[in-house]
């Protein structure tokens, strides 16, 4: 499998690795890495730098939505081998060091299996390093309020309840957002399509994660780029209002 590589806004590119995104964004000769997939879409990480013109040296850092595994698989490659920093929340910053860990365990997928599509996902996760222990060992929290001095410029937007640290990234001049898990447009375990909540599984706290899409739906954005299903057009408000109906 390829992964695919759609640019959906100048300099903004979205990636569909196996069962989950990642972005890149690019400004001169120079890009941020917004998630890094599972742990065994690497090839597939390194491969679609090179589509769009960039190299593993060139990623000024790698930005990371939350500390599961499929968004944070190749996060410790790049820093070690590369240097890269690995910014994060500073609530997920433990969790990405593997201190703790919050995500949907075995038991739970085991106990949802009668539910379409999520033993096939389980299977495919399992496969591509969905339980491999892939801490980072010097993650860091991000470094500044407000926009970060980095290609794209992105802004933190915390929206936690997926996880305690989750956090999305606007992009004003873009109008685009990155919403990692906080929002997304489908996934394998769902029969949904459009803008909706995981399945309640995924989440350590799913109230806060309804929550949160109040604060997605503040942002000034016409493009959302979602970790889970393809890019939605349309007021990303609407979007983050839609899911909300859904979850309630």
């Amino acid at each position: 499998m390829r992964a695919a590589v759609q640019q959906v806004a100048d300099g903004t590119y979205l990636v569909h690795g196996s069962h989950t995104n990642w972005v890149i964004l690019s400004e001169g000769e120079s890009v941020t890495l917004v998630d890094t997939g599972y742990p065994g879409d690497r090839a597939h990480l390194l491969a679609s730098l090179a589509e769009v013109g960039s190299s593993p040296e060139a990623v000024a850092a790698v930005l990371i939505t939350h500390a599961h595994n499929d968004h944070l698989g190749s996060a410790e490659h790049l820093r070690g081998t590369y240097g890269t920093p690995v910014y994060l929340h500073e609530a997920e910053v433990p969790h990405a060091r593997r201190d703790f860990l919050h995500q949907v365990t075995i038991g739970k997928v085991l106990n949802n299996g009668w539910r379409p599509g999520v033993l096939p996902w389980a299977v495919h996760a399992l496969r591509v390093g969905g339980t491999a222990h892939v801490p980072v060992a010097e993650p860091q929290a991000f470094p500044a309020r407000g926009p970060l001095d980095l290609p794209g410029r992105p802004v933190p937007v915390h929206t936690p309840g997926h996880t305690l640290g989750h956090t999305a990234f606007h992009l004003p001049q873009a109008g685009v957002v990155i919403s990692g898990d906080a929002l997304v447009s489908g996934h394998p375990t769902s029969r949904a399509r459009g803008p909706q909540l995981l399945p309640d599984m995924f989440h350590h706290e799913r109230a806060r994660a309804v929550t949160s899409l109040e604060i997605l739906e503040s942002l000034d954005a016409d493009v959302l780029v979602p970790g889970h299903g393809p890019v939605h057009r349309g007021p990303v408000g609407e979007a983050a209002r839609h899911a909300m109906e859904r979850a309630l």
